[in-house]
């Protein structure tokens, strides 16, 4: 892509904005993550892709250090940001940016707010063009919908107008029910537009569906078995690993009674059964690595009575990472379950970023 536009990358993870951003003709200035073992996974990655980022010292480790002087952050045009849920401690009680404070969007409200001011006193410092924000479903009826009327406010009152939107993974090319808010928000001093239209999925041409109400029959039709290894594969992976990733007789023991003691009380909870014809698996979590149980592969087909965990390389696939081109997992497989689980889907970000450079960036 000849237009190059820069971005940041806050509570990066493991880079599931990064590479979306990247491929759409990114350049990444300044990244922050405060976990050690996903700034490893981080660093082991990009370093080749954005070896700037590491050699002008632009990896920060925490965002809310006092000592990281947030006018200093390189000039960028979008800020990207899968930013933890806290509660917002007295929202939509007060007025005005203080309402924000103790959450970690406070850091991203003053990140933006220090290059407004920045600007004022030297156009050299840009105005953040747009923020694309990423955080759980459930965070749009936060507090009866206080949470997001108070970020809302904060960022109209910084001059963005804001538009948010539920997306789910299965209707973006990967089998995975998986549903997050994305919030997009632009400088309405730099860009002059009243909307953005969220794509809600794409189509088996790869072309993207903008009509919510044919996303499900118009969206790429995929299944669980496009993400799983094959039989020799695994066998290879587990030989080299010497570890079996079928789960022990007593943990699917304790997954049944569990699941049928959930049932005689009349709800849903238990384990998740998938195979290759399914449609789609649950969302992967970041505790995925305990026991598995919102993701089990049946193993039926095998003459294997027991289900099977995913295999790490199965869980990057369920988000999209090229894990089978360049991507690589150089931490433990607990670690990796907790990482992919914490992650962005990358198919969803990836089109997002397609039509905020389309709709918004250059326009």
């Amino acid at each position: 892509m000849d237009k190059i536009f820069k971005f940041i990358d806050l509570f990066a993870g493991i880079g599931g904005f990064h590479i979306a951003m990247h491929e759409n003709g990114g350049n990444c200035v300044f990244a922050s993550e405060i976990d050690k073992f996903a700034r490893s996974t981080y660093e082991h990655n990009f370093e080749r892709i954005s070896p700037e980022l590491f050699e002008k010292g632009n990896f920060n480790q925490d965002i809310t250090d006092s000592n990281l002087d947030y006018s200093e952050i390189p000039n960028f045009d979008i800020l990207c940001a899968g930013f933890p849920c806290q509660p917002f401690s007295n929202a939509g009680l007060k007025k005005g940016f203080d309402d924000t404070r103790g959450t970690l969007f406070f850091n991203i409200k003053e990140i933006v707010k220090a290059k407004i001011e920045g600007n004022k006193l030297n156009k050299e410092v840009l105005i953040p063009k747009i923020l694309l924000l990423e955080n759980v479903k459930g965070f749009k009826n936060h507090d009866k919908g206080n949470t997001f009327r108070v970020l809302k406010r904060t960022l109209n009152e910084l001059g963005y107008e804001v538009a948010a939107e539920i997306l789910n993974s299965k209707h973006f090319g990967v089998p995975q029910n998986r549903e997050r808010i994305f919030i997009v928000a632009w400088h309405i001093d730099s860009i002059k537009k009243t909307d953005f239209k969220f794509p809600f999925g794409i189509d088996e041409n790869n072309k993207v569906i903008f009509d919510k109400e044919k996303r499900e029959a118009e969206a790429k039709n995929v299944c669980v078995g496009d993400i799983l290894l094959s039989k020799s594969k695994l066998e290879e992976l587990e030989e080299e690993n010497k570890k079996s990733y079928t789960i022990s007789a007593k943990l699917w023991a304790g997954h049944k009674r569990r699941k049928s003691e959930h049932a005689e009380k009349g709800n849903g909870f238990g384990y998740s059964l998938f195979n290759d014809n399914s449609p789609y698996t649950s969302t992967i979590s970041a505790r995925y690595y305990k026991d598995g149980s919102e993701i089990l592969i049946d193993q039926k087909d095998e003459n294997i009575s027991i289900p099977r965990k995913l295999h790490p390389v199965e869980a990057a696939r369920l988000q999209g990472y090229p894990i089978d081109s360049w991507y690589e997992i150089p931490v433990s497989d607990n670690q990796a379950y907790k990482q992919f689980g914490n992650s962005v889907s990358i198919p969803v970000v990836k089109t997002i970023a397609s039509e905020i450079i389309k709709q918004l960036l250059y326009a």
